[in-house]
């Protein structure tokens, strides 16, 4: 098993305002005017492909998909405390 990735809290914050403002879009009524949302999602996006934690090699390759599953998982944790 490999160990555990671990990312900066800035990239953590970047993928979870990703993911939120991917939701708000996939939310918002037809016609409701999501240019704003269409492009803060650019954004975003761009700033987390030229995030300097991707500089060395295969940084992408190797950790995008553990960096989506630890903002999810960084982002339900506190409410997942506050019911205990």
């Amino acid at each position: 098993m490999r160990a555990p990735f671990r990312f900066p809290d800035d990239l953590l914050a970047l993928e979870r305002a990703w993911q939120q403002t991917y939701a708000d879009l996939a939310q918002a009524p037809a016609g409701a005017g999501t240019t704003v949302l269409r492009r803060r999602l650019i954004t975003l996006s761009g700033r987390l492909c030229t995030h300097p934690s991707w500089a060395v090699p295969a940084g992408w390759r190797a950790g995008g998909v553990e960096l989506r599953r630890a903002a999810r998982t960084h982002a339900s944790a506190p409410t997942e405390r506050q019911a205990s």
